[in-house]
């Protein structure tokens, strides 16, 4: 393949590459890879819902301690995305995601050893820590190398391998538990996932526009390397960085600082806000729905069936909203989704209780609430430009995935004090409802 003269400017050669002649099958690849990804980390974080009660009984738990177990894996989400996702605008989006999985897998399998609720949460805590920062990671990967049309339908895409995994959890649940307890289910994850490292390690490129804007060692001939297998005509120098006044730092700390500054500001404390209110009460169902739903007189197997469909449903409304927001503006759909998702949930709490028709609400409540909550991080990709834009998804991620501590161990103190489930229901309602309002006032399109 010849060599073609150094484009202008990085955004013209991306643009080139990315934005004309179509979709290629190594740009599906990406997407696809990273969707697998996400499943796996899914599956490893979400597996406490389904394990919950023999956890609780193995390790002679109440239901505020079960609490904590659920929230030190969501506290290491946080302080993964906050923590470790800005080192992906630093040292790369493809080292840190495959540093992730190694970490996640590693800690997983480690899990299925624990005796301890000391253990037990620390475990939990690091299998967060990768959680976090695989999810910004991938999420900007996939920003990265999609055609502007579709980066929001990308990124919701490659989002929806997160409750994919998550409802696998209640398969394997039903099949892994029976024979080898809630231990096999973290063994089954912990190797999983290392799989999933090495597939990494063999298949996954590194952004185009990290290589241009950040020029790490041998830029030049790793960005050639990717070019030819998009099919794409190799350059003979690296362009020009970005464009004029683009924002460069070269540091964590420069890019996090970034994030407030005077154009930022306003934008950034919107979502902030948002990921937080949607992720308190999404964390509370997505930790909660098997536990409540046996609390309140169903089968474990009846619980297991609603988380099932909770994500099952999730996945038509990531597919949905991607789709619609090739067409309509992305922060209405959003907040129309979530806002929605608030109602069904009362719907829930009023309802009588049927088991069939709670399930028929409970599809209702994932379809919207999941849908509308993956669009957030199409958000946030499209908010922050390059030099910043991994830093930019972890930071909402992580300062948003308080709500998530949050959530379930408010839930856990809640229901350790008598509130049935319908009252948790009623009141998580509230955040839900408050994060639509505040993702009407993102105005991305």
């Amino acid at each position: 393949m010849s060599e073609s003269a150094a484009p202008a400017s990085s955004a013209h050669l991306v643009a080139r590459v990315i934005e004309d002649g179509g979709v290629s099958l190594r740009q599906f690849l990406v997407i696809a890879l990273c969707v697998l990804f996400n499943m796996v980390d899914g599956f490893d974080i979400t597996a406490m819902a389904i394990v919950a009660s023999g956890v609780a009984a193995d390790l002679d738990l109440s239901a505020d301690r079960l609490g904590l177990t659920f929230s030190f894996a969501l506290a290491g989400m946080m302080a993964g995305a906050m923590g470790l996702a800005p080192l992906s605008d630093i040292i790369g989006r493809r080292k840190l995601i495959i540093g992730s999985l190694v970490l996640i897998g590693i800690s997983v399998l480690l899990t299925a050893r624990a005796t301890t609720l000391a253990e037990f949460i620390g475990l939990r805590f690091v299998s967060g820590l990768g959680g976090g920062a695989l999810l910004a990671s991938q999420a900007t990967l996939a920003a990265e190398y999609s055609p502007e049309k579709y980066r929001a339908l990308a990124v919701t895409v490659v989002t929806a391998g997160y409750p994919a995994g998550a409802m696998m959890t209640s398969v394997a649940g039903g099949l892994v538990m029976p024979d080898f307890g809630w231990r096999g289910m973290f063994w089954f994850g912990g190797i999983a996932t290392l799989v999933m490292a090495v597939v990494a390690l063999l298949l996954i490129p590194e952004s185009l526009k990290y290589l241009f804007e950040r020029r790490p060692g041998n830029a030049l001939e790793r960005a050639n390397s990717i070019l030819a297998r998009l099919g794409k005509p190799s350059i003979a120098a690296l362009p020009e960085v970005g464009t004029p006044g683009a924002e460069r730092n070269h540091n964590v700390f420069g890019n996090m600082k970034l994030l407030l500054s005077e154009q930022h500001w306003k934008a950034t404390l919107t979502l902030w806000a948002t990921f937080f209110m949607s992720f308190s009460t999404l964390y509370f169902l997505m930790s909660w729905i098997p536990r409540l739903m046996e609390q309140t007189g169903f089968s474990a197997e009846a619980g297991r069936e609603a988380f099932f469909l909770f994500n099952l449903s999730a996945i038509i409304g990531v597919f949905s909203l991607g789709f619609l927001a090739t067409r309509w503006k992305l922060s209405r759909l959003v907040s129309s989704f979530l806002f929605l998702s608030a109602v069904a949930m009362v719907a829930f709490a009023a309802a009588p209780r049927n088991l069939h028709l709670l399930l028929v609400i409970t599809f209702i409540m994932g379809f919207l609430q999941q849908g509308g909550f993956t669009g957030l991080y199409a958000v946030a990709a499209k908010l922050y430009p390059t030099s910043i834009r991994s830093t930019g998804i972890g930071w909402a991620i992580g300062l948003g995935r308080f709500g998530a501590v949050v959530g379930p161990a408010a839930a856990g103190y809640l229901i350790a004090a008598g509130f049935d489930m319908s009252m948790n229901y009623y009141l998580f309602a509230v955040p839900m409802a408050i994060g639509g309002l505040l993702a009407w006032r993102t105005f991305v399109r």
